[in-house]
């Protein structure tokens, strides 16, 4: 046998060697179930709470897959999307242990795969060129169906929790009830026009609640929360008493879900006598903030120059547009609202107590401050004047999690007494000074300290009011609602996140690829505030020339025939104020100027390299190789 014969065997024996080993560790590794995830925020990996929800199924789940992976037509982005739905469901099985089972269909035109479509409750969705398409699913577990009509591609990275919470929903026994207790009129009012009070009609939020839930009124006058209500509602508690604080307190601690909305300038809270121009009024549960650890300072205001909505004379710095970086993007709840509009919101400070941890769902931008709530109302340059950003993103809203111990330990709190036979100077009863709190031995429902909970306050509530977040037309006599912003989709997230099971309390939202742009506004924002520099500057230098001139008359004395007519000095003075106006206002226009250069150049300088720079990269990585390649053969 020749040497050359001799190494061409040994080459194809080591090829087929080689082949049989590769088959034999994947067959090997195929029978292990740990899987390994080095993706990017692991993307290809189920969260905890996913995996708890599965493992305690008590019945088979079985999911219907609708997918028209034969239609040749479809653009590569949404085959691309199918594939990563259909990763997702073989993921859900794996971890279900064999509860979960996956029927694929492919429905084509008039076939019977489309007619399952439809009466499993999947929409056929519609492409650019007219043609339909379907990629959605249903979830089926015993007579109960769920379906999710259309799986969307800008909705991908929710679409974990989206199959977990329809699972959770279709074995779910009952409608969950949420109950709502505020100052406000959240479900309508007759209103009090002799006290300048007009009508109202129920909130569309409270409207959208009551699709979807069992929705109950909560006294605040009461002193416990029904125990059928599993997530509650606390909507501006203005002036609410120890009695109604209990209430909500011994909720969260027999494990409620708690959503309170407190507020340093409620502006759509109506009262008698009051104008808009007053302002709103204030609400807070300090007694149960404090024992969580948090402070909420119910007379200031945060203003932040960065998410400032309007513009010019009208701009107003405490009504917060907030988008991009003001959202967490790693709760559920918030990760795909995309905008909202949040007036006049008070911040929360402080550290958790012990057992408890914060995780912050909305925030201001570093350009920002607290101001008081009575000057909240300022526009343009009047709300601006003398404003400095303190460099801390303040919170606007939290999710507190872990054990709560109760604001009451020594059990329900004794409420004033007013006896018919103690009258004031007035002829009013008088009250009694509050007697020592009730030890909790005498109830013997108190609790003291709440297992594993959750717990989300936001400072604002006129957010969820229908002027801040819905627009409401009246099209050939019906009434019809468009959604302004995500603020109701932010609201309602967190009531069905807190309504469902618990384990997707937890449950994170999935990575995205999608990078926001955020260097724009933090220039707008340095910006803005050396606008707002340059017109301190100027007002300063106005106010020192109006005490110059004042000092000037006084020198003049009451001889002076006319203080009208202005003397040499003051003439002067006039004449420098005037050239320090003209230069002030040349540096405000360089400064917008600037501004304006430095946005198109970076805007520019984008488009150049998500456009030119990938072709460019690979261009020279080709020619790297071919030069690579080239020195070889040379040498051989």
């Amino acid at each position: 046998m020749s040497k050359r014969l001799e190494s061409i065997l040994y080459s194809a024996g080591g090829v087929v060697a080689l082949v049989l080993i590769l088959i034999l560790a994947n067959f090997v590794l195929g029978s292990v179930k740990q899987r390994l995830d080095f993706s990017d925020g692991r993307l290809n990996s189920l969260s905890p709470g996913t995996r708890q929800v599965l493992e305690q199924l008590d019945g088979p789940i079985r999911i219907r897959f609708y997918y028209s992976q034969g239609d040749g037509n479809l653009p590569l982005s949404i085959k691309g999307y199918g594939r990563r739905v259909e990763d997702m469901l073989r993921e859900f099985r794996l971890a279900s242990g064999g509860k979960l089972t996956i029927e694929k269909f492919d429905p084509q035109p008039d076939s019977d795969a489309e007619d399952s479509a439809q009466l499993d409750g999947v929409e056929g969705q519609v492409l650019n060129n007219g043609e339909k398409f379907y990629l959605g699913l249903a979830v089926s577990y015993g007579e109960r169906r769920l379906p999710l009509p259309a799986l969307t591609a800008d909705r991908e990275q929710l679409l974990e929790y989206d199959i977990a919470k329809a699972i959770a929903r279709a074995t779910a026994k009952d409608k969950p009830v949420v109950g709502i207790m505020s100052a406000l009129p959240v479900f309508g009012s007759r209103g009090a026009p002799q006290m300048g009070i007009p009508p109202s009609e129920k909130l569309v939020f409270v409207s959208e609640l009551e699709r979807d839930f069992r929705v109950k009124r909560v006294d605040p006058a009461g002193d416990k929360v029904d125990d059928d209500i599993k997530v509650l509602l606390v909507m501006h508690p203005r002036n609410f008493s120890d009695k109604a604080l209990y209430a909500i307190d011994q909720f969260v601690m027999r494990g409620g879900k708690l959503i309170a909305m407190v507020d340093p300038n409620a502006y759509f809270d109506v009262q008698p006598g009051r104008q808009p121009t007053d302002g709103g009024t204030a609400s807070t549960m300090e007694k149960l903030f404090k024992t969580w650890g948090l402070g909420f300072d119910a007379t200031k205001v945060v203003i932040d120059t960065k998410y400032i909505s309007g513009g010019g004379p009208g701009a107003m710095p405490t009504v917060l547009s907030l988008v991009g970086d003001a959202f967490n993007k790693g709760d559920v709840t918030t990760s795909r609202v995309g905008s909202a509009l949040v007036p006049f919101s008070g911040a929360f400070t402080g550290k958790p107590a012990e057992g408890l941890t914060q995780t912050v769902l909305l925030h201001s931008s570093a350009f920002a401050n607290m101001v008081d709530a009575t000057n909240s109302l300022k526009r343009g340059d009047e709300a601006l004047r003398g404003f400095t950003p303190s460099g801390t993103e303040y919170p606007l809203a939290v999710k507190l999690t872990g054990k709560f111990k109760s604001s009451f330990p020594d059990g329900k709190p004794v409420e004033e007494a007013k006896p018919a036979d103690a009258k004031d100077g007035k002829g009013s009863a008088k009250a009694v000074p509050k007697a020592a709190p009730a030890p909790a031995a005498a109830s013997a429902d108190h609790r003291k300290e709440s297992a594993d909970n959750a717990v989300v306050l936001i400072g604002d509530t006129d957010f969820i009011n229908d002027g801040a977040a819905v627009q409401i037309q009246q099209v050939f006599g019906q009434r019809i609602v468009v959604p302004a912003n995500g603020n109701l989709a932010f609201a309602l997230g967190l009531v069905e996140q807190f309504a469902g099971d618990e384990k997707l309390i937890s449950l994170r939202s999935r990575a995205t690829a999608a990078r926001p742009f955020t260097v724009i506004r933090e220039m707008e924002a340095r910006a803005q505030q050396a606008y707002i520099g340059k017109i301190k500057a100027l007002e300063d230098s106005l106010q020192q020339t109006t005490e110059k001139l004042q000092a000037l008359q006084r020198q003049r004395g009451a001889g002076q025939q006319s203080a009208t007519i202005l003397t040499a000095a003051q003439q002067a003075e006039v004449d420098n104020f005037r050239k320090t106006a003209a230069q002030k206002r040349k540096e405000l226009k360089e400064v917008r100027k600037d501004l304006r250069a430095d946005s198109e150049s970076l805007e520019f300088w984008t488009k150049v390299f998500n456009i030119g720079a990938v072709p460019l990269i690979v261009t020279l990585a080709g020619l790297l190789l071919a030069i690579s390649r080239r020195k070889r053969v040379v040498k051989l």
